[in-house]
């Protein structure tokens, strides 16, 4: 849930961590937005979130579903875990 004036830099924030946005409901103080995200790129969202409300955002997660991540990702796990 974020205020009216935040939900472009909330929307934008979703989509850098590879969200997929799937809706936004209007409320009389705010904007709820929902989208799936991968759990790996939420981590520090908190943070990210209150920056960028000046507080006042809000939001929680839950467990949609797995899906293969893309190759890009892949590469760079199995690189790192070679190289331990």
């Amino acid at each position: 849930f974020t205020p009216d004036e935040h939900v472009g830099d909330v929307i934008g924030d979703l989509n850098r961590r590879r969200g997929m946005i799937e809706g936004q409901e209007a409320g009389n103080t705010g904007v709820r937005v929902k989208a799936t995200a991968p759990l790996a790129e939420m981590f520090g969202y908190i943070g990210d979130l209150r920056t960028m409300t000046s507080g006042r955002g809000q939001f929680s997660m839950e467990f949609s579903h797995y899906s293969a991540c893309p190759n890009s990702v892949a590469e760079e796990v199995i690189k790192k875990a070679t190289a331990a």
